[in-house]
């Protein structure tokens, strides 16, 4: 794992769990977010990476709508082929390079106040 320079304290990793997942399950059908939006989303704008491992690795994340996750370029998960058919299924166009069309689908979370 990547010895991120600010680390989090086993406090902060279960904030950090619970904001992703809530996040993630506020995603609406036809849209997509990135990695690193979430992770900015929840405070810790330099941890996509994190968000991944944390949607891979948490018990009931799979029920969550986690194939609305995809890179910054729109790229899906490698190794993860239904991601794609299951986007297409909601709708989610994809550009002739295989990524998701940002500009279509890219969802913007509401700014809490």
């Amino acid at each position: 794992m990547k010895d991120y320079p600010d680390k989090m304290t086993p406090k902060q990793v279960r904030t950090f769990r619970d904001d992703v997942l809530n996040i993630v399950s506020q995603i609406p059908c036809g849209y997509v977010t990135t990695y690193g939006r979430i992770a900015a989303l929840a405070g810790w704008p330099s941890h996509a990476r994190m968000v991944g491992r944390t949607l891979r690795y948490t018990p009931g994340a799979e029920l969550l709508p986690c194939h609305r996750v995809v890179n910054n370029e729109g790229r899906t998960a490698p190794g993860w082929s239904r991601q794609r058919t299951l986007l297409e299924s909601e709708g989610v166009a994809f550009k002739p390079n295989g990524h998701v069309d940002m500009q279509r689908h890219l969802w913007e979370p509401p700014l809490s106040e």
